[in-house]
């Protein structure tokens, strides 16, 4: 993450005068906005962790998002719900398509359901599917899922590229296909990290999303809360790629 310039400000004087512009701030009930600290230890993710991030939960159905993730709409179609309990995304593959989700949803050798086009106001007829379960990891916490049937939607693309804000499109708490918004922290040890970005149960597994539409890493767990404390994260996709005997170097890209 680039680092901000020192201000010309930060004279002897400069100390004096950001703690008083903080303290009018603060008097006048306009909080200043403070990073949550990352990269520190985490822990295990959980499936049941909660990460709703500030007062209210900012989901928008899918086919009702008209925000700045103009591409969006080209990777929901591959936004898949597992067993009624996490997010997938299929995701274009040398080897040939795959779901992928993260590993503490699925076992290795499982087949689980899957619903593709599960949303309000859908825009096509919901799709059902198994698929066996061919690669499991805690860390990097992925999963990759051979489907028996592919359904007719177009795979998305895994990147290495950032973007300053994120979205995720999500089951969360299996309900339809949701997508939030946030912005984007730093990435560290492999994770990505994410604040103001809302998940809950359901959303485990699902495509964190770069502006383009392209998959930079899945959501594996958080710690935000409803005061607006805390991040978000996921594993990246490079991490995941690097760890995986089907995915291969030429899937992700600089995109």
């Amino acid at each position: 993450m680039a680092r901000r310039p020192a201000s010309p400000f930060m004279t002897p004087w400069g100390p004096l005068l950001a703690g008083t512009v903080l303290l009018g701030l603060t008097a006048c009930g306009e909080p200043v906005p403070v990073d949550p600290l990352v990269c520190g230890k985490v822990t295990r993710p959980e499936v049941s962790s909660l990460s709703q991030c500030g007062p209210t939960a900012d989901f928008t159905p899918i086919n009702s998002y008209q925000g700045e993730f103009a591409n969006v709409q080209d990777a929901e179609d591959a936004v898949v719900l597992i067993n009624g309990r996490c997010t997938g995304t299929l995701i274009e593959a040398s080897a040939g398509p795959v779901v992928i989700t993260a590993g503490h949803c699925v076992g290795l050798g499982e087949e689980p359901f899957l619903v593709f086009n599960f949303e309000d106001n859908p825009d096509g007829d919901e799709s059902t599917t198994e698929g066996t379960v061919i690669e499991q990891s805690s860390e990097p916490d992925y999963a990759l899922i051979q489907l028996k049937v592919l359904p007719a939607v177009t795979p998305v693309l895994l990147t290495t590229q950032a973007s300053e804000r994120l979205a995720i499109i999500q089951h969360p708490r299996g309900k339809p296909k949701a997508i939030a918004e946030g912005r984007y922290l730093d990435s560290c040890d492999q994770q990505l990290y994410y604040a103001d970005l809302d998940t809950l149960v359901g959303s485990s597994g699902a495509g964190v999303l770069n502006r383009q539409g392209h998959l930079l890493g899945i959501h594996t767990d958080g710690d935000c809360d409803e005061k607006g404390r805390g991040s978000n994260r996921g594993w990246t996709a490079q991490a995941i790629v690097e760890a995986s005997p089907y995915l291969e170097s030429a899937d992700l890209a600089e995109r």
